[in-house]
């Protein structure tokens, strides 16, 4: 035992030899006041702020701006449906008329009567009774999540394939028995909404569109035997503002979201950030004065910096090479609108996408029911601007089955404009009104005053910078294959 332990320990003084030797052959070891080569800055450096508090905060706060716009975008919908319209679950909007300005709502269309709706499946199961598209009506539109992800299409185009039917939503880890009858839609998050048109169908009138809307119904499974009432709710002369708000309460209303849903594994890491926010899951609300100065700041600067980028990044994504027109519908990879990918999730492409657009299509298909193109910029790329009025000429032969219309949005809050006339929209439906050209096509003016004798082909701006959208309804191969190439507009004065 003895001797083998004395083998082992000058075995090990003479495999340290050679390291105590380069130890003692090595400068840099035996040198006084040596540092270590990471660990810290470089020499003669400082911090860039004096307050890591707010700095901290305030990145957070912008950041969760950006992640949260989807979230936002349908949430205020269902926070101003309540508050100002007295709204229920399982009420459902339906509009008399053709919306106007009083519809504060991002690029709302205003051809065809609105409807829509909100639920929270916290309470169970909701059933929604969809009615058979005919030559009375149809329904085209989405139900989405609480992060505005698309769960149903509903209509020729959906689920139901223009049959009718009753859909059957049902809540995260939900393990009830499914009826028969039912198109089962099972929902990641508890809060739910849908966005229907009721388009016409032919020879038939916005009142005929009211009324088809009306055979919706909307209710939860348990009242599956004996349904209560439909109430329906017109908004049509009542000031409906859906728009996200850019400042401290933004972040209420992120609370009130991420109390409320599940959380996603991909968001914990945000979750954990927002902590710092006075946002947590399961608490109140309660941000301290230096969070409550750096929320209000960062929801103002992700606005102003969401517009700096439509300015500088969408911009360039034209429809057209020779065009200055850009798709409303800008998808991720996959052509869906999660930018949920294997490695990452795209935060400011999926931030630009709903702070334009909201209640998008599962998947863009190569032949979409409607397309939707923006004017960012004039014939010659140059920015439109507010104060100045522009012409597009409409050709005759638009490549539409349905219909065409151009609207005209503040491109600022991206929502109607408000005028003397409330006028947003010119359509295919109101050609014979406007005075058409030798060829048939029609001008369209854009801007603050109407053209003398022209007033019948202006739509009015009040002074705002426009943001133009041709919307084709029902578009043809011509349309789809860009073979049929949209006029760009052009400086008047």
């Amino acid at each position: 035992m003895k001797r083998r332990a004395f083998v082992t320990l000058a075995s090990a003084v003479a495999c340290a030899t050679p390291l105590l030797s380069l130890m003692k052959a090595s400068p840099a070891f035996a040198q006084a006041g040596a540092e270590p080569l990471g660990g810290h800055p470089p020499a003669g450096t400082g911090p860039s702020v004096k307050d890591f508090d707010y700095q901290v905060k305030y990145q957070r706060a912008f950041e969760a701006v950006l992640w949260n716009m989807p979230a936002i975008a349908i949430y205020s919908f269902r926070r101003a449906a309540f508050d100002e319209l007295g709204m229920k679950d399982n009420d459902i909007i339906t509009y008399s008329n053709t919306a106007t300005p009083r519809l504060e709502a991002i690029t709302a269309n205003s051809s065809t009567p609105y409807i829509a709706a909100y639920t929270d499946l916290s309470k169970g199961p909701v059933v929604l009774e969809v009615p058979v598209s005919s030559p009375d009506g149809s329904l085209y539109g989405q139900v989405v999540d609480a992060w505005q992800l698309t769960i149903a299409d509903v209509g020729p185009s959906g689920l139901d394939k223009g049959k009718g039917g009753k859909y059957l939503f049902t809540p995260p880890g939900f393990k009830g028995k499914v009826p028969k009858g039912y198109l089962h839609v099972p929902s990641p998050n508890y809060r739910i909404a849908f966005a229907f048109r009721s388009v016409r169908g032919p020879g038939k009138t916005i009142e005929d569109a009211f009324q088809y809307a009306q055979k919706l119904k909307m209710y939860y499974l348990a009242e599956a035997k004996n349904p209560p009432q439909q109430k329906f709710v017109d908004p049509s002369n009542r000031r409906y503002p859906t728009l996200p708000f850019y400042d401290e309460r933004h972040f209420e209303d992120m609370h009130a979201i991420m109390s409320v849903e599940p959380v996603r594994e991909h968001d914990k890491v945000m979750m954990g950030m927002l902590k710092s926010l006075g946002i947590e899951k399961g608490k109140p609300f309660a941000p301290d004065d230096v969070a409550k100065r750096a929320m209000r700041q960062a929801a103002i600067d992700a606005w102003y910096y969401m517009h700096w980028w439509f300015d500088t990044e969408m911009v360039k994504r034209v429809y057209w090479p020779d065009r200055h027109y850009v798709s409303l519908l800008q998808t991720d990879a996959n052509r869906t609108f999660t930018f949920i990918y294997d490695n990452d999730i795209d935060l400011t492409e999926r931030a630009a996408e709903y702070f334009w657009c909201t209640y998008m299509p599962k998947m863009l298909s190569d032949t979409p029911a409607t397309q939707y193109m923006m004017a960012l910029a004039d014939k010659n790329g140059k920015l439109l601007e507010a104060g100045k009025t522009y012409k597009v000429d409409v050709p005759a032969n638009m490549p539409v089955k349905q219909f065409w219309a151009l609207t005209v949005y503040d491109r600022m809050t991206m929502s109607f404009i408000y005028s003397a006339s409330n006028r947003t929209t010119l359509s295919s439906y109101d050609v014979d009104k406007m005075k058409k050209n030798a060829d048939g096509s029609v001008t369209i003016y854009v801007g603050p005053q109407a053209p003398v004798g022209l007033e019948n082909n202006w739509i009015p701006t009040s002074g705002k910078r426009p943001m133009p959208a041709m919307r084709f309804y029902g578009p043809t191969e011509a349309m789809n294959k860009k073979i049929f190439k949209m006029p760009d507009f052009e400086v008047v004065s």
